[in-house]
């Protein structure tokens, strides 16, 4: 098992100052005037506004981590509307805690093996800290991905009757027809309508308030995950007619495996384009002269990402120290690119297990 080496092993290594008496480095209190104070809080003011950062973080993440104690008045960073739909559809905020858990774990499955792994902080409201400050194309992702868990989940709990205000697809009846003949739509569509229908009202509500570049970004990554979601409706049907044949068939609509939504916004991440909006913030144009435009399924983002080699909490980077690497890999998983050239540790580990062959000879089944 090989893992980097913690950045702050040079710091260890490094020569110690001599320390000096706190006494001998204050200088003497100066004259300060009303007007130098004034000056000098003003200043201070000023400092303070721009540390801050440029936005709070999405916080309807959060409810991921509530389970079914989800009570609207303490999920914090929630707008108006977003409350008022949470007070009003308190089993619909279950689904999307549910779908919040998926869609964190597709996360970290699609960058299990890459420098930034999808990490959340526990107890911490806004999920991932500071790294979704930046407009990076790890953030263009997340919203993408985030919003496709809620249209995943609530589509999923109206078809299987558990939410009071939905049930199956109600717009697929008649007769249809597809490259193997005619079919009657029958059975439980998913109602895919109704998830992406409420997934927009709620999670688009806080960027719907904010008029500016970053909000554009947020709601058109928000959009491509609904999308995506759509896009993996599958098709599944009965036959009917003498032993089995198929000539009469019953079909409807149901929704793929999240894996699928997860694999295929990992490639639009891949793909993702490096835009800046234009001057009447409505829109998006390339980033630098000669890059192709982005198209309403690219997910868009604005700035570069950090390289999430060493802790960084202004960046939201939690570094790669104690991460497991691949000494063989080249790939985003390899100890080359993963321990950023800081150098790996070996360790070798012995495990002790009963094989499923070895116990057959005995005798004894395993599972």
């Amino acid at each position: 098992m090989l893992k980097p080496r913690g950045e702050d092993e040079a710091a260890q290594l490094a020569p110690r100052r001599a320390r000096v008496p706190v006494a001998a480095l204050r200088p003497a209190p100066p004259d300060v005037s009303p007007a130098s104070a004034r000056l000098g809080l003003a200043c201070l003011l000023l400092l303070l506004l721009l540390t801050l950062p440029a936005r709070v973080d999405t916080s309807w993440w959060y409810i991921g981590a509530l389970g079914a104690r989800v009570i609207c008045d303490n999920i914090p960073g929630l707008v108006s509307r977003q409350r008022q739909l949470c007070q009003r559809y308190p089993d619909i905020m279950r689904s999307v805690g549910e779908g919040a858990r998926e869609w964190i774990r597709e996360c970290q499955h699609q960058f299990r093996h890459h420098r930034w792994n999808c990490t959340t902080l526990d107890r911490d409201h806004t999920v991932f800290g500071r790294a979704m400050l930046r407009s990076s194309r790890e953030a263009a992702f997340v919203y993408a991905i985030s919003s496709a868990g809620v249209v995943h989940a609530i589509t999923r709990a109206c078809s299987q009757g558990e939410l009071s205000v939905c049930s199956c697809d109600p717009y697929t009846r008649g007769r249809h027809h597809d490259q193997r003949g005619d079919f009657d739509w029958g059975g439980c569509s998913d109602n895919i309508h109704y998830g992406v229908r409420f997934a927009k009202a709620f999670v688009d509500a806080k960027e719907k308030r904010l008029k500016d570049a970053r909000a554009l970004m947020n709601l058109h990554n928000n959009r491509c995950g609904r999308t995506a979601v759509r896009r993996f409706l599958k098709l599944e049907c009965k036959c009917h007619g003498v032993s089995g044949s198929c000539t009469l068939r019953t079909c409807w609509r149901a929704l793929s495996d999240f894996r699928r939504t997860g694999d295929y916004l990992r490639r639009r991440y891949d793909g993702a384009v490096q835009v800046t909006a234009t001057q009447d913030g409505a829109n998006f144009t390339a980033a630098r002269q000669g890059y192709r435009h982005a198209t309403r399924t690219d997910l868009v983002y604005f700035d570069n990402s950090p390289d999430y080699c060493v802790l960084d909490k202004a960046a939201g980077s939690l570094g790669t120290a104690g991460r497991v690497c691949s000494k063989t890999s080249k790939g985003t998983d390899g100890c080359e690119i993963m321990c950023c050239g800081r150098g790996y540790d070996t360790t070798r580990v012995t495990r002790v297990t009963q094989c499923l062959s070895y116990l057959r000879t005995k005798g004894i089944e395993g599972n």
